[in-house]
């Protein structure tokens, strides 16, 4: 049986903040038997395009691009404009709709705040941890559709 896989888009707008953010959730998933796919993308409003790309991979019977869960990491700090508002609403309704059109077991990890103090506390693991939140809200999505039996067991 294929080990199975685990789709991380990680936006590196931010590399530090995206270093941490995935060290959380390698940490989460260590020794549960998954593979973690990391793939990277410019920034938060390409992860919706990363994903697409997976699902229609998956859809092509791509080699190696069957995913059984999905991560997307990312942060978006405010900045004097009102850019802040539509890169973070456009991302998060895109995913949104992806997870929900696709029945994806999602796992959100991006960061939105005032400032960098403010996304570092979020990306740490010893602080607020949203790396690992997202990690634990996948692994909770999968099991979810096994109990549904939208997985192989």
């Amino acid at each position: 049986m294929e080990t199975p896989r685990i789709f991380v888009a990680e936006a590196r707008f931010y590399d530090d903040i995206a270093d941490a953010l995935y060290a959380s959730v390698e940490k989460e998933f260590e020794g549960k038997g998954y593979e973690l796919k990391r793939y990277q993308v410019p920034g938060v409003f390409e992860l919706p395009s990363a994903f697409s790309y997976a699902i229609r991979a998956m859809e092509m019977g791509a080699a190696g691009a069957r995913y059984t869960g999905f991560i997307s990491l990312g942060c978006v700090i405010r900045g004097e404009t009102t850019h802040y508002d539509v890169v973070v609403d456009e991302t998060s309704r895109a995913l949104m709709d992806l997870s929900v059109k696709h029945n994806l077991a999602h796992g959100f990890g991006m960061i939105t705040c005032e400032n960098r103090d403010q996304a570092l506390a979020r990306a740490y693991r010893d602080q607020k941890d949203v790396g690992g939140k997202a990690a634990r809200a996948c692994l909770k999505m999968i099991e979810l559709k096994k109990q549904l039996h939208l997985l192989p067991r």
